[in-house]
């Protein structure tokens, strides 16, 4: 049985034990990420005896070399062999910690006889996922609904790091990353797989990392990228590799399933029923959901003279940007025909605004030069 103290050693730690379990590293599910965590620790440990010895050797000569209790200083104006040890020993302390340093970051880089490449591209606020030998595609935005973020509902376990979309790979398999961005740097970062790369528009930067176990993993975008930077998560779902392909084959079905029909009309009810959806998941951080903007910085489409009168003008500044205000990306890219013509035909049609005005999608294909 524990003695009285020992209970209350135990009792005291307790809160150093349940601190130290949130602001360690999670826990590593890759030989990266683990091999990352015990470089932590061996410089953690490093560092830590140099701090105790150096401090334990000051306060012993100042409390044993006090004029208190008469030592009398000596004069003296060097020593070869102290400043010969005081220098070899931090070199070799800085050498045994730069070599396997080195050895870590050179496996980090090295994403040579990777089984599967994934193409990651940064948006604000979102991530595009390109399986490049699979010919799939898809965006991932943040789940987390918008009443949950106005605290108007409760929050889940999982709050500002749950997507609609995650990243899914199979065990057991090495996937390279190839990272980029279309409008300013954002940083994928997810920490049990020991993986951060920043995403540079015009640069690709490449990462990779092996999954063991299966799981949910998540992580977020760590570079201050714009004022919704906190509401931009990142899920990978690890899967065996049999389960992967039926998510793959399923995947790649309901790909197919949904492509619309370039020439299709539509009705007015449902391109708003769709454009909603869209406007929810792309334009209400800026535009907000009562259509009023974000006064000085993001412009109100209600009532709006862009929203109301040139469809055209309409047309162009979804599709391509706006050059005056740099703000407004282009969605050409991120968006299909169909959604665009929708998120237009919402935009006309909604709030204050009642245009009656519908956008086809071929009305889109036409604006962007007959290229879908």
């Amino acid at each position: 049985m524990l003695s009285r103290y020992a209970r209350l050693g135990i009792w005291g730690c307790a809160p150093l034990s349940a601190a130290a379990s949130r602001l360690n590293f999670q826990t590593p599910v890759t030989q990266l990420a683990q091999e990352v965590y015990d470089m932590h620790l061996l410089l953690l440990y490093i560092t830590g005896a140099i701090f105790v010895l150096v401090f334990v050797v000051m306060f012993w000569a100042i409390l044993h070399h006090r004029k208190s209790v008469g030592h009398q200083a000596k004069h003296f104006h060097e020593n070869t062999t102290v400043e010969i040890v005081w220098t070899v020993i931090p070199f070799l302390i800085l050498v045994g910690m730069a070599l396997p340093a080195t050895r870590l970051i050179l496996q980090q880089k090295s994403s040579a006889g990777a089984e599967m490449t994934i193409k990651v591209t940064g948006y604000q606020w979102k991530w595009q996922y390109d399986y490049l030998d699979q010919n799939l595609r898809f965006m991932s935005h943040l789940a987390t609904p918008h009443d949950a973020i106005v605290n108007a509902a409760n929050l889940s376990d999982n709050y500002l790091l749950e997507v609609d979309e995650p990243l899914v790979v199979p065990t057991g398999a090495k996937v390279r990353l190839l990272l980029t961005a279309s409008d300013v740097i954002h940083s994928w970062w997810v920490p049990q797989l020991g993986v951060k790369q920043d995403a540079i528009p015009g640069f690709v930067r490449d990462a990779w990392f092996k999954v063991d176990k299966p799981g949910i993993y998540r992580g977020q975008c760590t570079e201050l990228c714009g004022k919704d930077h906190g509401f931009m998560p990142i899920v990978v779902l690890a899967k065996t590799p049999e389960e992967y392909q039926q998510w793959l084959a399923a995947k790649q079905k309901a790909a197919a399933a949904s492509a619309d029909d370039p020439n299709k009309i539509w009705k007015l009810e449902d391109l708003k029923a769709r454009g909603e959806k869209v406007f929810s998941q792309n334009c209400v951080a800026c535009h907000q959901a009562n259509g009023k903007g974000i006064p000085g910085s993001f412009p109100a489409l209600d009532g709006s003279k862009i929203a109301t009168t040139d469809k055209p003008a309409h047309i162009e500044i979804v599709l391509n940007g706006s050059k005056r205000n740099p703000a407004m990306q282009a969605w050409g890219k991120q968006l299909s025909d169909t959604d665009i013509a929708a998120v237009i035909t919402y935009e006309r049609n909604a709030w204050g605004n009642h245009t009656g005005d519908v956008v086809q999608p071929k009305e889109i294909k036409a604006a962007r030069g007959g290229k879908a």
